[in-house]
Formats: C-alpha cells, structure tokens, sequence
C-alpha cells in the first residue's frame, strides 16, 4: 500500500502565525525558494509529547535563515510554543516535526532583499528512519561530495545543501542500499546523507570533525553520552583508507536517532555493545520529558 501523500492528510499546520486546515497549507508558484532555494528547515522528533532540544533547534532555525541573509519574524521561544501547541492540537505522543522558514514570492529573480519572509512548522507520525536498527544497515559511497567551507554556508541547514543528499539517497536506494556516506571535496570521509557517521576502533570512537557540514544535535548529545561513560572520542579528519581498520560504525541524527551500520561499499561492521550501547543510551534519554 503506499505511503499517504504528505499534501492530503488530516490535521493542522501552523502557516504565517495561524492554524490552517493542512490540505489548505500552500505557498504560491512564484515563491523564491521553490526557485533559488531559499528555506532553512528542522528536523525535530517528540517523545511522551516533549520536543527533544526544541529550543537548540528553534535557535539553530535562527542561526541558518541569518547565514542564508534573512531574519525570522518570530522568536525562537514563540516557535517552541508552537511546536508544542501543534503536537497538543494533533493529540500525538512521539511524532516528527519540521519547521521552515523562506522567503516568498514578493520578488522574482536572484536577489530577494525584500522582506518577505514566511514561517510554517507541521507535525506527523513517523517510526523508526531505519527500521531494525541493531541489524544495522547498507551505506554506499555517495556520487556526490560535501561542498568546501567558501562555496556555500556549510553551517546553515538550507534547503539547498539537500539536493546533492537527494541525488546519493536515491542513488544508494537504486543500488540496494539503504543511505550514502559523503566524502567532503578533499576526499575525507564526512557523514551520511542526513546523519552524522562514527567509527568505533580499539575502544575508542572516531568521528569526522564537522568543518564542511552540520555539528549535529544528537552528534553533540551522543559525543556528550560517551565521553560521560569514559569513552574517549575523538574528532579528526578521516580518510577512506582507514575503513577497513574500524570495527563498528553507526549514524546520529535528528531521524535517524543511533542507527547502526552493517556495511560499507563491500566492507562489513558488526555492530557491537559500544553501538548498542550508543543506540540504549540515547532512547533512555530522549524519553525523559526533562531531557
């Protein structure tokens, strides 16, 4: 049976400072971002009905329409009410939540400096990105590479950073596999599609330093779990040629949660107790209403 389309479904999004109708959320054809991709976005999850980090996500929404040349009309604290008013008002308990920020169709062509800024966050149910996390999952090397720091703004979550993760995730899905891992334009080793990768080796775990992609929240939170249970981290560059020497691998991410991997490109991880450990740790927390 196939997935409901998300432009008919039930329920209500917030559009500009009002709950519309959802089948009613839409923005015209002439909107800029549609065209030059301007729109910043969070990928948030709920548990027990509390948005996990909702403010850190609020503020990183923020942070990425400033780098993108834009200013959001409504405070981070009035986004988190939002996000809480919404998950009330669809009577959810663990969902997925996007906000979005973009600029409108006020003007057409490259430059849009007018202000004309738009806001919408929505809500649905969503499992498990991966499902059977512990059997782990299949990674090809994705077709495309993570930009350089001084050709886009590396730090902002922007709609168009996405469309070079589109093209390896289908492309991985063509080949049988289940995500990508991107290498960054010197040809290290930088995340996969829409997660933050980790490699585990001698007890220790290695994790690509994110100088050309998004410090993740759950990277942060997860790194933070580690090293509270003594286990050293460390964020450095790493390179292809160092795969083979890894003993466990797996992903952190908004969606993703801790998914472990299983293979890449034709070499086998297995994943052990310090990724199920990882996995155990962060479910534990994101439970937690006070988390």
């Amino acid at each position: 049976m196939a997935a409901q389309a998300f432009d008919n479904r039930d329920g209500w999004i917030w559009l500009d400072g009002e709950y519309v109708p959802h089948r009613e959320a839409k923005v015209h054809l002439l909107t800029h971002a549609l065209h030059y991709a301007s729109a910043v976005f969070e990928g948030e999850r709920a548990y027990e009905g509390v948005v996990f980090k909702s403010r850190e996500h609020s503020e990183r929404l923020h942070m990425s329409a400033r780098l993108l040349g834009f200013e959001i009309p409504y405070a981070a604290e009035e986004i988190d009410r939002v996000k809480a008013e919404l998950i009330k008002k669809h009577s959810f308990s663990n969902c997925y939540l996007r906000a979005i920020a973009w600029r409108g169709s006020a003007q057409m062509g490259v430059a849009a400096k007018r202000d004309d800024v738009h806001v919408g966050v929505a809500a649905w149910e969503w499992g498990d990105y991966f499902a059977d996390k512990m059997k782990g999952i299949r990674l090809m090397v994705a077709p495309w590479r993570r930009p350089a720091p001084d050709t886009a703004p590396v730090n902002a979550k922007a709609a168009g950073l996405y469309m070079i993760c589109t093209l390896s995730k289908h492309a991985a899905a063509d080949a049988g596999f289940d995500d990508a891992m991107m290498f960054d334009w010197r040809g290290q080793i930088a995340e996969a599609t829409g997660a933050n990768i980790f490699f585990v080796k001698d007890g220790a775990v290695h994790t690509p330093y994110p100088d050309c992609f998004l410090n993740g929240l759950t990277r942060q939170t997860v790194i933070g779990q580690l090293r509270a249970r003594g286990i050293e981290v460390i964020e450095r560059a790493i390179w292809p040629n160092e795969l083979a020497s890894f003993s466990e691998c797996f992903l952190t991410g908004s969606a993703a949660e801790v998914t472990p991997v299983r293979e890449i490109a034709g070499l086998s991880f297995k994943p052990g107790a310090l990724s199920e450990q990882a996995v155990h740790d962060y479910a534990a927390l994101v439970r937690r209403k006070n988390a």
